[in-house]
Formats: structure tokens, C-alpha cells, sequence
């Protein structure tokens, strides 16, 4: 490892940063994920028990307990339950956008790691082919021979460096998006989820169940005929 580190110069160096960089942002990554899984199925379902009964303050407090992003979208829309469902929309709207830039952050970084460690490696080939010529100009024979072969060697080291962390960033980098999408998706059908139940909660006392019109049906049916016996 040292001898490549030797063979590689500076540019090496520099990618050998790139590489920690691109670690340090896969972790934390990986963290912020990880803390932010929630079960939302069993979230809305507590929460629409909650709106069921109009105990908005008992669904209020149960969002503000989730931590994570699904927890500030629900409660940024059930605080300012007596609004219209048009603004309830808006609302969750803009609590999804302000979540966005904690989801992607350090995925750019990422990339950009990405697209540079090969540049660096093309670059740093780039400067050992021009030390290699260089010192072939002035030797003869074998020797030139042998310089030739040694100093390609020494100048492919970072382009394989360059392409085995880009390779390996831009793998992470796309698990990564993968994962803040599905975690955004969560988000947006927090929002839309809890605004129907916040409209839905507001005209429970006008909606008939269908077994009581059943029933109800039923009744007058059994009253009509026991009027025409």
C-alpha cells in the first residue's frame, strides 16, 4: 500500500481524501435513514383513531412524539386542523419541501465525489506520462526501456484508484437516492393521508353508516306491513 501511495504522488493523496470524504458521507447517510424508519400505516391508523373521536390534542401530541420527518409533516398539518382543505394541502406541501434538503443532503457531495475521482486519476496518469517521456529523453538503451515500463505502471495507479472510487461512490450514491425517494414518498402520502383524515374527522356527524340505513330500511319495511295486517 505504500508503494502505491509512493508510485501515485500527490494526485493519490488527493484521491485518498476523496475516499474518506465519500465514506464519511455514506455512514451518515446510512444513519439519517435509519433513524428516520417509521412504520406510516400504523402511524395513520393511531392518528385516524384519534381524529375519529375529534381528539385532535391527543393526535396532535402523538405526531409530536414520532421523531423523525413523518412526525413534523403530521404535525404541521394537525396544529392548524380548522383551516380548509385547500390550505391543509398547501401546508403539508410545504412541510414536505422543507424536509427535502435534510433527505438529500450529502448526496450531491457523493456524486460529485463520483465524477471527480476518475478526472483525478486521468489527471494524475496524465502528469506521469509527461515524468516518464521526460526521463526517457534523456536515457538510452534499456534503460529507457525500463523507465518506460515503470513509469506507466506509476501513472495507471490512479486511474485505477480514480475508478474503483467512483465506482464505489456512484453505487452508494444511487442506494442512497433510491432510499430518500422512498423516504419523500412516505412524506407525501403523510400529508395527503392526514389532511383527508382531518376533512373526513370534520363531516363524521353528517355521514350515515350504512348498517344503520340498512336498519333503518328495515324497520319501515316491518312497520308497513304490520299496517296493512
Amino acid at each position: 500500500m505504500s508503494d502505491l501511495l509512493q508510485y501515485g504522488g500527490p494526485v493519490l493523496w488527493l484521491q485518498a481524501i476523496l475516499a474518506f470524504l465519500a465514506i464519511v458521507y455514506i455512514i451518515e447517510r446510512f444513519l439519517y435513514f435509519h433513524s428516520v424508519r417509521v412504520n406510516v400505516a400504523d402511524f395513520l391508523l393511531g392518528i385516524s383513531n384519534h381524529l375519529r373521536r375529534k381528539a385532535f390534542a391527543e393526535a396532535i401530541h402523538e405526531s409530536d412524539r414520532l421523531p423523525g420527518p413523518v412526525g413534523r409533516v403530521a404535525h404541521s398539518v394537525l396544529i392548524r386542523h380548522h383551516m380548509e382543505r385547500k390550505d391543509l394541502s398547501v401546508i403539508a406541501d410545504e412541510a414536505v419541501c422543507i424536509e427535502v434538503p435534510r433527505i438529500e443532503k450529502n448526496l450531491r457531495a457523493l456524486l460529485g465525489i463520483a465524477l471527480i475521482a476518475p478526472l483525478a486519476g486521468m489527471l494524475g496518469t496524465a502528469l506521469g506520462l509527461m515524468d516518464v517521456f521526460t526521463e526517457v529523453n534523456e536515457a538510452e538503451g534499456e534503460i529507457a526501456y525500463a523507465s518506460l515500463a515503470e513509469g506507466i505502471f506509476q501513472s495507471l495507479v490512479t486511474t485505477a484508484a480514480g475508478l474503483c472510487i467512483a465506482t464505489c461512490a456512484y453505487i452508494f450514491y444511487l442506494t442512497m437516492l433510491g432510499k430518500a425517494k422512498r423516504v419523500l414518498y412516505r412524506l407525501q402520502r403523510t400529508g395527503i393521508e392526514v389532511v383527508n383524515l382531518i376533512v373526513d374527522a370534520r363531516t363524521s356527524s353528517e355521514i350515515v353508516s350504512f348498517r344503520a340505513e340498512v336498519e333503518a330500511q328495515q324497520e319501515k319495511q316491518q312497520e308497513s306491513r304490520s299496517g296493512e295486517s
